[in-house]
C-alpha cells in the first residue's frame, strides 16, 4: 500500500463530485421537518401550494456523514450511498486473511477502484463485512472534507440512455477522469518515456524496438525510478531446447520482467555485500518472521505497458461479461488461458494449436501476468531467498484502448478467492489497473518488430535480441560473447543464483546440479504454482502449458 494513499485518492474522488449528483430517495419516513430549509407551505412542481407539502430530500456527503456519525446509518450503506455520489467502484470481498486468529472467523475487506482497505473480521459474515467497512470509513472519512452544497432533484438530471448506447463507456470516462488526476498515473509514464529517451539517445536505429515497452517502476519516499525495460513481440521460431542459452519467450513484459529478476539479483549481492555501507543500499530488509528478505517499508513496485498484452487482456470490449456471474463464462474460449505461437495467441481449446506441435509454444503474457499476481514476480530461484514481490500498479499505456475490463478478468476476477488455498506468503495480490498516457508509438513501417531491447538499472548500454533466434543480434550494443547468448537466458539466471547463493553462504543452494533442481527445491512456490494451475482448471479456463521437463535440465 502507498504510504497517506487514502488521503489523496479521496481527495481525489471528492474533487471529482460532479455538480449534479444526487442520491436515490431512501425508503421509509421522511427525516424530520427540521433537516431541510423549506419543508411545508412548499410549491408544488406544477404550481400551487399545499400545506405540509415536502420536497424530495436533498443529500450531501456531508449530510449522510454526519448521519453516521450520529449513528444514524449503517457503514456499509454510507459506503454503497457515497459510491453513487462520488461514482467509484465499491466492492467488500471476503478473504483468506484469519488464519493466524484462534476460533472460526470470516474475513472481508473494503475496496474502492481497486484500492484494498484493511481487513475486517466477525463471527458471521454480516459482522465481517461491518467491521470492514468501519475500516475503511476510519481511513476514507477524514480525507473527504466538508462538502455541504445541496445536490439537485433528481427530476432535473436527465434520464439514461437507453442501453444500446452504451453505459460503461461513461463509466469508464469517469473513471478515466479520477485516474489522469491520479499522481502515480502521471509520474510513471513521464519517468517511464525520460528513461527510454535515454536509453535509446545513443542508439537511435533501434527506436523502432519502442511500439511494445513494458517497463517496471519502484515508488519510494524519493520518487519513482524505472529499473527495468523490455520490448518485443516474438518467441522463438523453432522447438529448441538445448543448454538455456536461448531465449524462447521475448515478448515485452516478459522481457522486463527477466530484466527486474536481473535487478533483484543486483540487490540481493549488495544485501549480502561485507561492506556495511553498501548493504544499506539495497531495497531489501531481513524479515525475522519468514527467515526471508522482503522489499524494505515504503517501496512499491509498479508496471507499465505501452499495449494490452496478447491474451485475455485483449477480449472485445463489448463482450460486457459481468464479475458475479463469470462461471457462466468459464468455457468460453474469450476468457480462457491462451497460448502464443510465433506473435500470434490462441486459445488453449483452439483446434489450430494441432498444427503448431513443432512451435516454441509459451502461455500468453496476459496469463503469465495472472501467475505474477499469485506467485509474485520473482520467480522460483529468487524465492529462495526473498518474499513474492508484487505489483500495485499496472499501467496501460495504449492510446487505442478504450476499455480495460478484459485485463481486470483476467488478471483478478479468474482467481479471485484463491488466496485461503496458497501456502503462507502467497496471496492474490489485485493491481489497480488504469489507463494513462502511451510512451512510444508503434511504428509506421513495421520494421525491427522481431528485435526486443532489455535494460535494467545498472546495465551499461542496451541489449538487442532477435525474439525469432532467441540471440542476441551482432549489432547490438551489450553482447555477452561470441555465441551471442542474451543475458536473460536461463543459464546466465542460474549464475546469478549460483553467486547470490555463494555470498548468502547457502551451501544447500550450491550443492544443486541443474537449473530444473534449484528450482524444484523451492518448495512453497512449487506448493502454490501446483495449487494456482489446479484452481484455473478447475474453474474451467483450461489446463497450463507443462514444459518438456529437459528444457530446464541443464548445470552450470
Amino acid at each position: 500500500m502507498f504510504p497517506g494513499r487514502g488521503g489523496c485518492y479521496a481527495q481525489a474522488l471528492m474533487n471529482n463530485l460532479p455538480p449534479s449528483t444526487i442520491l436515490p430517495e431512501p425508503k421509509g419516513a421522511l427525516p424530520p421537518l427540521n433537516t431541510y430549509k423549506e419543508c411545508v407551505n412548499e410549491e408544488k412542481p406544477n404550481g400551487g401550494y399545499i400545506p405540509g407539502y415536502r420536497t424530495k430530500p436533498k443529500c450531501t456527503p456531508q449530510i449522510l456523514i454526519d448521519r453516521y456519525m450520529q449513528g444514524e446509518a449503517n457503514p456499509i450503506s454510507l459506503l454503497h450511498q457515497l459510491s453513487q455520489i462520488l461514482q467509484y467502484q465499491l466492492e467488500i470481498k471476503e478473504t483468506g486473511g484469519t488464519e493466524n486468529i484462534p476460533g472460526f472467523y470470516f474475513a472481508f475487506c473494503v475496496i474502492i477502484d481497486g484500492f484494498e482497505y484493511k481487513t475486517g473480521v466477525g463471527i458471521t459474515k454480516k459482522d465481517a463485512k461491518t467491521n470492514a467497512a468501519k475500516l475503511a470509513l476510519e481511513e476514507l472519512l477524514p480525507t473527504l472534507g466538508n462538502y455541504t452544497s445541496v445536490l439537485p432533484d433528481k427530476s432535473d438530471v436527465p434520464p439514461q440512455l437507453p442501453v444500446k448506447e452504451e453505459p460503461i463507456r461513461s463509466h469508464v470516462s469517469c473513471r478515466a477522469i479520477r485516474e489522469r488526476k491520479n499522481p502515480v498515473n502521471v509520474q510513471i509514464p513521464h519517468t517511464v518515456r525520460d528513461q527510454l529517451t535515454r536509453l535509446l539517445h545513443s542508439h537511435p536505429e533501434f527506436s523502432n524496438c519502442a511500439g511494445t515497452t513494458a517497463a517496471f517502476v519502484i515508488q519510494s519516499a524519493a520518487g519513482c525510478d524505472v529499473i527495468a525495460f523490455g520490448t518485443g513481440n516474438y518467441n522463438t521460431r523453432e522447438n529448441t531446447y538445448s543448454n538455456g542459452r536461448t531465449v524462447h519467450d521475448s515478448h515485452a513484459v516478459v522481457t522486463a520482467r527477466r530484466s527486474l529478476m536481473r535487478f533483484l539479483y543486483r540487490h540481493l549481492l549488495i544485501f549480502f555485500s561485507k561492506t556495511a555501507n553498501l548493504a544499506e543500499k539495497s531495497i531489501f530488509q531481513l524479515n525475522s518472521s519468514s527467515g526471508l528478505l522482503s522489499l524494505k517499508s515504503g517501496i512499491t513496485l509498479h508496471l507499465y505497458v505501452n499495449q494490452l498484452p496478447k491474451g485475455v487482456a485483449q477480449i472485445p470490449a463489448n463482450l460486457r461479461l459481468n464479475p458475479r456471474s463469470i462461471s457462466t463464462w468459464q468455457d468460453n474460449n474469450e476468457i480462457s488461458l491462451h497460448l502464443s505461437v510465433e506473435g500470434k495467441v490462441f486459445s488453449v481449446f483452439s483446434s489450430a494449436l494441432e498444427h503448431a506441435t513443432s512451435k516454441v509454444v509459451s502461455m500468453s503474457a496476459t496469463d503469465k501476468i495472472t501467475q505474477w499476481q499469485v506467485l509474485g514476480y520473482q520467480g522460483a530461484l529468487l524465492s529462495h531467498f526473498i518474499e513474492p514481490v508484487y505489483v500495485q500498479n499496472v499501467l496501460i499505456g495504449d492510446s487505442g484502448c478504450k476499455d480495460i475490463r478484459g485485463m481486470e478478468i483476467s488478471v483478478s476476477q479468474r482467481v479471485e478467492g484463491i488466496t485461503s488455498l496458497l501456502p503462507l506468503y502467497y496471496c492474490m495480490e489485485r493491481p489497480h489497473i488504469s489507463l494513462v498516457p502511451s510512451v512510444a508509438a508503434c511504428p509506421a513501417d513495421g520494421s525491427q518488430l522481431t528485435h526486443g531491447i532489455n535494460w535494467s538499472e545498472g546495465d551499461s548500454s542496451l541489449e538487442v535480441v532477435d525474439g525469432l533466434e532467441g540471440k542476441t543480434i551482432e549489432e547490438s550494443p551489450f553482447k555477452s560473447g561470441p555465441a551471442l547468448a542474451s543475458r536473460l537466458c536461463k543459464a546466465a539466471m542460474f549464475h546469478r543464483f549460483k553467486l547470490v547463493a555463494k555470498e548468502a553462504q547457502r551451501e544447500n543452494l550450491l550443492s544443486t546440479s541443474s537449473y530444473r533442481e534449484a528450482k524444484r527445491m523451492a518448495k512453497p512456490y512449487q506448493e502454490a504454482k501446483t495449487v494456482l494451475r489446479e484452481y484455473l482448471s478447475q474453474q474451467g479456463f483450461g489446463s497450463w502449458l507443462a514444459k518438456c521437463s529437459f528444457s530446464d535440465n541443464f548445470s552450470m
